[in-house]
């Protein structure tokens, strides 16, 4: 994953969406189109995410210092969560009020409908070109990785690049349901049906903040490595000179390119504490190797307990 991709990706999105918001409020209160105002108040809700979303770009690459050890990946996490909110207050909830307040014929009236179908087709273009942006990176990653597309979207702990795509793919929706509705509207004479897109777009912005901040949520409470790079981890520390066995392994992301690992560590007896040391050194470089997110290695050295050599065997009764 690169912290500079993600960057291009928020800039173009939030450069697109600041452009429309104007345009969609323009052409919104012309045409009197409350699907075309629900698209304004999405287009502002993403223009105002994308800044936080690139202020989390910027705090989260901070170095470490003596209060933040570990750094300060996990503000992406933060700023993300942010983000959804502000989809699901700004965006949704006008959208949903605004929609049912024109299906109970309390909408306004325009005349401008072309201006409204005019700025769809330049929504189509801004908000196209902004998605390509956000698949083309995805592509990118899924080629890096092996995966598929829809399981690295799934898995990725980059929030950021999450969150513009989610935005991105939502935005193209939410032209198609807003000239659906202006177009039912022109053909019947009833603004129920600009009422009821206005209402759609609202719910699938709710869809979008809900999948967000779920992730966020889950990625500031501490979520542990993938399980392919957890298979990775384990197989180095077990195949090491020296190691036996893993009595406990222990990840968790602090921002999508920084990995703790913690593990309890049998090593043999045959080799010294110097040799361990030496041995423990060497997983740590070839954890970094392998598993390039990796930036913490704690190895706790675990001996394995040894049978009674005196007595009888003894054997705890579990049942009571």
């Amino acid at each position: 994953m690169s912290r500079a991709e993600t960057n291009k990706t928020v800039l173009v999105a939030g450069a697109a969406n600041l452009i429309l918001t104007f345009t969609k409020l323009v052409a919104g209160l012309l045409a009197g189109s409350s699907a075309m105002l629900a698209e304004t108040a999405h287009s502002a809700a993403d223009t105002l995410n994308q800044g936080f979303l690139f202020a989390s770009l910027r705090r989260s690459a901070r170095p470490p210092d003596p209060r933040h050890p570990f750094g300060y990946g996990n503000e992406r996490y933060f700023w993300s969560l942010l983000a959804a909110f502000g989809i699901f207050v700004a965006g949704a909830g006008f959208s949903i009020f605004e929609g049912i307040l024109t299906m109970t014929g309390h909408g306004g009236e325009g005349t401008q409908v072309w201006l409204a179908y005019a700025v769809l087709g330049l929504g189509v273009v801004l908000e196209g070109g902004s998605w390509v942006r956000a698949f083309t990176q995805a592509r990118r990653e899924t080629r890096d990785n092996g995966r598929d597309l829809v399981d690295h979207v799934r898995r990725t702990p980059d929030v950021t690049f999450k969150a513009a795509l989610f935005e991105d793919s939502a935005a193209v929706v939410g032209l198609a349901i807003a000239a659906a509705g202006l177009t039912l509207r022109e053909i019947t004479g009833s603004s129920f049906w600009d009422g009821l897109a206005s209402v759609l777009i609202g719910l699938l912005l709710v869809t979008v903040a809900l999948a967000l901040g779920r992730d966020s949520m889950g990625l500031l409470i501490g979520r542990a490595a993938d399980p392919a790079d957890l298979r990775r981890i384990r197989a180095e520390i077990v195949g090491a000179n020296g190691v036996t066995g893993v009595d406990e392994l222990l990840t968790m992301h602090f921002g999508p390119d920084e990995l703790l690992v913690a593990a309890k560590v049998h090593f043999s007896d045959a080799i010294s504490a110097d040799e361990a040391e030496d041995v423990a050194g060497e997983i740590d470089r070839r954890l970094r190797e392998r598993v390039p997110i990796v930036r913490h290695v704690f190895l706790d050295p675990t001996q394995r307990p040894r049978p009674a050599e005196d007595g009888p065997s003894v054997i705890k009764d579990s049942s009571g």
